[in-house]
């Protein structure tokens, strides 16, 4: 049989919640329409590429998280380019592009695609594209579909000059076989069986819910739910600080509706064989790996794609092909165009609008099944951080969520959020109000609700290995879970660790109410009372004037932090102490970073572009870590 040369590149994604990897599993998917052949990898599989010695094209597909910092599965990879050891031509064999992923809403944007960028620029790296900057802010796809399109573009010309330059081609090629022959195959694949096993590949484990604890007051705002997960038997290993990936599905009410409006509820029990057409003209179409194949069509949109996604312009635009009413086409055509652009973002993005609204809005509107194929991305899953210890709690690990409510609004019904509202009608059978016998023990472990999860390590969200290490954190709200695991392990290595010298640990807590969320309240306090925790440092945003009728106390952790001003900078700038920060990215993570640079500055006399400089610093140094989200 011939061999046919096909072109060789190398895709590399550091992704923290999931979009850069998939916008990178989409490179590789269209990579063999335009002609080429892509490996993939993620940055923290360092067995798997080696740059150092890679002479094929590299693509990098860098999200950013934090306050600018690289995700962690890139860490080990940043540390490894910035070693003041690499020679200034380290890299002058690597040719590469690289698209990074930020949100203009945050300080720093793009940042950790612009720190691998500018350090393989200076270790003698070249660019064999324009380096893309995807603004979540205002939509990825605005960037992210146009880079990709030039892409190709540009890696036949780079494969063209290496060809030229290169006569060998070896490392360039290899042998595929006839495209009939893997027809062939697919064709076989086609079997009456159902496949229909929730995603394990990746590493999750089904694992029992053994406990789940309602934290909050039938009153309060928010509704917080801690859950138990007994993890023994499978054997997985974490440490407080890391994450935990769970896997849900789509609810299965809107499954069953948008069943409906496709008119498709008869067939959803028919398996589905997803192939290319014939005659397909589109150039970058490709059938979408997270697509499981031989599965029935109500599988297909419970459990592989983000039915709740909000669609893209382009996805738009395409229903609007398939909308019967002229004035309802004409509505989704204006929401799509560049002078639609406000309308899109305050009817659509703004609105947190998915294709069900759309198609509820648009009642003529009835798109074909492989429009949503195209265009629906995979369903994602969702990170918790650890709220334990494995010294406390051995074969268990717990985590903290509140419930995510969405209110009614024109453009949707009520909803609870995918993930969360999930979760709290899983365990509905064995929840608890806090402080009373848990359903739980008198269920077997069969009965017992299930979840999959895969264990989400962080490189650097740590307790210092040095127990001698002064340490603040800062977590309101659900942000205090991965301390509470701190608090948990530090309490037993005193246990074990009697004559060692522990530095001070400083919680700083916030929530609204003393006593409707004041989460886990008599833990807290039992730290603080054994010497565990030095000083808890509680706020309580919402909460009437006190018997003495005071108003002006803290109501927000920055505040706290201002009062205590002389302490965290001590610590931070003479004991040389760690500050962890957890919870909400776009107003807690920020009013904290802006109080910080405020008592640095007011410390050192110095103006806060100093300021700034000190606390970059920190951040160098591992001293200023956060686990924030928006």
């Amino acid at each position: 049989m011939p061999c046919e040369a096909v072109a060789h590149f190398l895709i590399l994604y550091g992704s923290q919640r999931g979009q850069a990897q998939s916008i990178a599993e989409e490179i590789c998917q269209q990579a063999a329409e335009h002609g080429f052949t892509a490996d993939i990898s993620c940055l923290s599989n360092q067995d798997k590429y080696n740059v150092d010695s890679e002479i094929r094209p590299v693509v990098f597909v860098v999200s950013t998280t934090g306050d600018g910092d690289p995700p962690d599965t890139a860490q080990k990879f940043v540390r490894k380019i910035k070693s003041k050891s690499l020679p200034h031509d380290h890299f002058s064999h690597l040719r590469y592009a690289l698209l990074a992923l930020g949100d203009t809403n945050y300080a720093n944007f793009c940042n950790g695609g612009k720190t691998i960028d500018s350090r393989l620029q200076q270790l003698g790296a070249k660019h064999f594209y324009a380096t893309g900057h995807a603004d979540d802010g205002t939509g990825l796809e605005v960037v992210v579909d146009p880079w990709i399109e030039g892409l190709w573009d540009s890696l036949k010309k780079t494969f063209s000059s290496m060809a030229t330059s290169n006569q060998q081609g070896t490392d360039l090629s290899d042998c595929t076989q006839d495209n009939n022959s893997k027809n062939a195959s697919n064709q076989e694949k086609n079997k009456p069986d159902l496949e229909e096993t929730v995603p394990s590949k990746d590493g999750y484990h089904e694992v029992s819910i053994s406990k789940a604890v309602q934290l909050t007051q039938h009153d309060s705002v928010k509704t917080a739910i801690l859950l138990e997960l007994d993890i023994l038997e499978q054997n997985i290993a974490y440490q407080p600080g890391d994450s935990f990936d769970i896997l849900c599905p789509n609810r299965a009410s809107e499954v069953e509706e948008l069943l409906l409006k496709l008119d498709l509820q008869m067939q959803k029990n028919c398996a589905v064989q997803v192939n290319l057409l014939k005659n397909c003209s589109k150039k970058a179409a490709k059938v979408p790996l997270h697509i499981t194949q031989n599965a029935s069509l109500q599988f297909i949109l419970t459990w592989c794609l983000e039915i709740r996604s909000t669609p893209k312009k382009a996805f738009v635009r395409a229903l609007a092909d398939f909308t019967q009413n002229g004035s309802e086409k004409r509505r989704l055509l204006e929401l799509c165009s560049k002078e639609g652009s406000a309308d899109y973002n305050s009817f659509v993005r703004d609105a947190n609008v998915c294709l069900l609204d759309l198609l509820r809005a648009f009642p003529s509107c009835l798109p074909p099944l492989s429009l949503l194929f195209e265009h629906l991305p995979k369903l994602q899953p969702r990170a918790y951080s650890a709220a334990s210890s494995s010294l406390q709690h051995p074969g268990k690990v717990h985590f903290v969520f509140n419930v995510v409510e969405f209110p009614a609004r024109p453009e949707h019904p009520a909803r609870t959020g995918l993930c969360t509202g999930w979760l709290a009608d899983h365990v509905s059978s064995i929840l608890r109000p806090l402080g009373t016998v848990p359903a739980s023990e008198h269920l077997g472990t069969s009965a017992l609700p299930k979840v999959h999860v895969r264990p989400r390590p962080s490189s650097i969200f740590h307790l210092p290995a040095d127990l001698s290490v002064p340490v603040i954190m800062v977590g309101p709200g659900t942000g205090v879970a991965p301390f509470v695991g701190f608090l948990q392990q530090r309490e037993k290595e005193r246990e074990v660790n009697q004559e060692a010298t522990f530095g001070e640990t400083w919680l700083f807590f916030g929530c609204r109410h003393k006593d409707k969320d004041f989460l886990f309240r008599e833990e807290l306090e039992r730290f603080a009372h054994n010497g565990t925790l030095s000083h808890l440092i509680v706020c309580f945003s919402r909460d009437e004037p006190d018997a003495q009728g005071i108003v002006n106390r803290p109501t927000y952790v920055q505040h706290n932090l201002r009062l205590h001003a002389k302490n965290v900078a001590s610590i931070l700038l003479k004991d040389k102490g760690c500050l962890y920060v957890c919870g909400d990215a776009k107003n807690m993570a920020k009013d904290v970073n802006d109080t910080l640079l405020e008592i640095i500055g007011n410390e050192l006399q110095v103006d806060k572009l100093d300021a700034m400089k000190t606390v970059a610093g920190f951040r160098e140094e591992k001293r200023y870590l956060q686990d924030i989200w928006s």
